[in-house]
């Protein structure tokens, strides 16, 4: 049953990217500032690797990165109203060097996109009017975050009873452990 739950969890968080419109495209992602203090935000799920890293895009000068490089330590939510179905993923986040990985993924984003990544001042930078923001013409500030999976729990909310399991990977295996919902 355990790796019935493990299979239905992990094509849901694949269609969370793959399938326009699925609840998991949009996560909340949890980090800690500097005064250890939880900081969440909304993100896209942009790719899963094999090993179910989930990878998401953003500005390398956004507060979340520097976050991450003081501490990598993260936590990301997931939730399908319609199935009542809740995934909590835990693990370490890095930020991708990869110069190639960073090229192919930055010639997918649609033009339109890509302005999202070249804006003159950082993310969070106060501004006087929205509609007065300063784009870079030949620089980007483009950033790949991939999370570490280390745990990963599941609750799905249904009668008669409630179904939580915890899923650990030990040793490139994921095990799993029935909770009290």
């Amino acid at each position: 049953m355990v790796e019935g739950i493990f299979k239905e969890l992990k094509t849901e968080l694949l269609n969370g990217y793959s399938k326009k419109g699925h609840p998991f495209r949009y996560f909340t992602l949890a980090t800690s500032d500097e005064t250890n203090a939880p900081q969440q935000r909304t993100v896209v799920l942009r790719k899963i690797t094999p090993k179910l890293e989930l990878l998401f895009y953003t500005d390398k000068r956004s507060s979340k990165v520097q976050q991450l490089l003081k501490n990598d330590a993260v936590s990301a939510l997931f939730y399908h109203p319609k199935q009542l179905l809740q995934l909590k993923v835990d693990g370490k986040a890095e930020i991708v060097n990869d110069e190639k990985i960073i090229a192919s993924l930055w010639s997918e984003i649609p033009l339109k996109s890509k302005k999202d990544y070249t804006t003159q001042n950082a993310p969070g930078s106060l501004i006087q009017n929205p509609d007065e923001v300063d784009y870079l013409n030949e620089e980007n500030h483009f950033c790949i975050v991939q999370i570490i999976p280390r745990q990963i729990e599941y609750l799905q909310l249904k009668s008669p009873n409630h179904l939580r399991v915890l899923f650990k990977e030990e040793n490139g295996q994921w095990k799993g452990s029935f909770l009290v919902p």
